[in-house]
Order: C-alpha cells, then structure tokens, then sequence
C-alpha cells in the first residue's frame, strides 16, 4: 500500500490522535462488523499502523461475508495483512479466534433493516454479544469494547446535549425500540460480566456517523444526502429536519474507539461527539447541498420508510469525557463532508 492520496493521508491524522496506541503493538485484535461503516475505519486505521510502523498487531477481521470483506480491503492480503473469521452476531454456532482485544461492532445499525429485522437487531446486541462475553472471559481477553448507540438515551426534555449518566424514556413496545432496547440490554450485560467473571469492558456511545465507507443500502439520512449529492441530484429530506444529531466523521469515529480501548477506564461508557458537528438534519442537508452545488427538496415518507428512523428528537452529545482521554476530533462538519463527497466519488 503505498500512502499517496488524501484519504491515507486522513488515516494517518487520525492515528496521530489516538494516545497510547502503541499499547496494541504485538497484540492481537478481533473486530466484528469490521466490514461495516464504524469498524472498516478502524481495521484502515490498525492496517495502516501496522504498515507504517512494522506494529506487528494481528488483525482479526470478522464478518458474514469473505468475498464483502476482501473488497472493503482491497489492497490489503487476507492471510498476511488480516485473518478472516466467519461470523454472523445473529447465528450462535460460530466460532471465534482468541484474542487480546475485542471490538463488538456487529449488528443492525441501518433504520430500514432495524425496521425490518427487530428480533436479529436484539438478537445480535444481546445473544451475539453474550456468546462473544462468555468466549473472552474463558479465554481471559485483556478488553472488549462493545460499540452501543446515542439511541440507548431515549427522549429527555430540553435541548442540552446528553452526559453519560442521563438517561430518558424508551417505549418498550415500540418495535423499532429494539435498537435502543437492545443496546442499553447488552451494555448492561458487559458490566455484568464486568462484575461476575471479571472481565473488563468499556463502551463507546457514537452519534451519527457519516463518511465514504457507507454502504450503498444504508438507508440512514447522511447515507443518503451523501448519495445524492455525489450523483448531482436534489438532496431530499424526507422531514422538516429538525432533528438535533451529533454527527461524527467516520475516522474520527474509529480514533474515538481506539481510543477508549487503550485508554478508557474498565467498566465505563465515553460518548463520541465532536462538539463543532453538533447540528440539525436541514443543516447537515444544507452542508452538501452548498458542498455539491445542488438544491434541497422535501418529501413524505412512504409506508416502507415510516416508523424506521430514530425516535429521538434530540440526540446531541457530550464528549467531554471522552475528550478528558486525550482525544481530539480532526473533521468538523464541514470538512468532513467535503472529504466525504471526494472519497466517495472515487
């Protein structure tokens, strides 16, 4: 791989970032989902350390597709640059390879399959993880890192964004609360571990994440402004957008969560959010609009999009713990589309 254009130039920044990385040199590490938007940037990231300082980290990548996850890392070498491990959070007769560290980012996060598939959604967040647990407290993993959501704090009145100790209103029977639900469950599965077998754990709570390693099928609003606007077509919101999100640029994501694995104290959750991309649907809408030179339009909801999005109003976040760490977020929202809009039209 040789580090020519701008995107490894951003993978390099980013690892710049992350205080005491060097605590992952010679050890292995396991990511699930890592085909996924989160944890694809964070396998480029380990990659990338292990080619530009010789880190010697074994890199597991796990996934349910081989010929999926060989194409999200081309370039690299299944076998000399990664191992693939089979795995579907959902189906527990799989196996799992040892390791020192483990990141737990395997499951739904798109509204329209979390929509459709609630019971795998609560599935892969708590009997996928429990198994995951269970496999790294018998083979005394030194962390697992189990990657939640924003969406685990439900309503709470007002507009101030969230710590990591508030907690708001979830409605239980909602299906679509399977995500939320399903989070909070499986977080409080690792501090159970946590204090029954000993093992340590830490969270991270991303926000919105946004970034050129969004799947064509993502159906979340960024995914889809970020289509639109790399086509040239009018950006459509699908609501009046006011929404308050934390969006949060897919590297910066990924230095956020190599972060709190080195550095994160056991047993605790760190919000990922960076303070100068705290903004509303509309106007992220109206950054790629500007960005790409397009116009915005408004339309309804049809029947298969309704009832799949997020069911909070505000979602804004509080990084100060996370930044208490030594983290700093390198994109605001701005640049952060730019180098989305390139990335991904390359």
């Amino acid at each position: 791989m040789q580090i020519k254009d701008s995107y490894w130039e951003d993978v390099k920044r980013a690892c710049e970032t992350v205080p005491g990385i060097e605590t992952l040199f010679g050890k292995t590490v396991l990511i699930t989902g890592a085909s996924g938007m989160i944890c694809s940037s964070v396998a480029h990231m380990l990659l990338y350390i292990n080619r530009a300082y010789d880190a010697k980290i074994a890199l597991v990548l796990c996934g349910r597709s081989r010929e999926r996850m060989c194409r999200c890392f081309a370039g690299f070498e299944e076998g000399r640059d990664f191992t693939f491990c089979q795995h579907d959070a959902a189906d527990l007769s799989g196996s799992y390879v040892p390791a020192d560290y483990v990141i737990y980012g395997a499951g739904n996060a798109d509204p329209a399959r979390i929509g459709a598939e609630p019971v795998e959604t609560i599935l892969a967040n708590i009997a996928g993880l429990d198994k995951m647990l269970r496999f790294c407290a018998e083979h005394k993993t030194q962390r697992l890192l189990f990657i939640s959501s924003s969406e685990i704090y439900g309503r709470i009145e007002g507009t101030g964004p969230y710590r990591e100790d508030q907690y708001g209103y979830v409605d239980i029977l909602n299906p679509r609360a399977a995500y939320p639900n399903a989070k909070r469950t499986g977080e409080t599965l690792c501090a159970a571990y946590g204090k029954e077998f000993g093992l340590d754990t830490v969270i991270v709570r991303p926000g919105h994440i946004y970034g050129p390693t969004i799947r064509s099928t993502d159906s979340r609003a960024s995914a889809q402004f970020t289509r639109m606007a790399a086509q040239g077509k009018e950006i459509v919101l699908k609501s009046a957008g006011l929404q308050l999100r934390s969006y949060v640029y897919t590297l910066d994501c990924a230095s956020a969560i190599l972060t709190v694995l080195v550095k994160g104290n056991r047993g605790e959750a760190y919000n990922i959010s960076n303070p100068r991309s705290i903004v509303s649907i509309r106007e992220l809408a109206q950054t790629f609009a500007r960005i790409a030179k397009t116009k915005i339009t408004c339309e309804a909801e049809n029947e298969q999009e309704r009832g799949t999005g997020n069911l909070m109003d505000n979602s804004g976040l509080d990084g100060e713990k996370l930044s208490g760490l030594g983290w700093t977020p390198l994109f605001d929202i701005e640049e952060g589309v730019r180098r989305t809009l390139e990335f991904y039209e390359e």
